[in-house]
């Protein structure tokens, strides 16, 4: 995310109601909630996850411990054993 100096787009007495505030620090402002997205919505990551987290299952339900699939996978054991039980209440 890049940052826009204030004083491009913001009128000075804004700019100087929000100094009362908070005086030369970076503020995050949040997206209104109508525009904000879901998390992986502007990358391929989240599809990546799905088809991983599928590909687990899969080889579990083909035998594999959750032991081994964690080493295959490199993830704990724990992850492994919340992706497996995401993944029998999706079918």
């Amino acid at each position: 995310m890049g940052y826009i100096r204030a004083e491009e787009i913001l009128p000075n007495e804004i700019i100087e109601l929000i100094q009362q505030y908070i005086d030369g620090t970076s503020i995050y402002i949040p997206r209104k909630p109508q525009h904000r997205q879901e998390w992986g919505t502007r990358t391929a990551y989240k599809r990546e996850l799905q088809s991983r987290n599928q590909l687990i299952y899969q080889d579990y339900l083909s035998g594999k411990t959750v032991h081994k699939l964690a080493e295959d996978y490199y993830l704990s054991e724990k992850s492994i054993q919340r992706i497996i039980r995401s993944e029998k209440c999706t079918l």
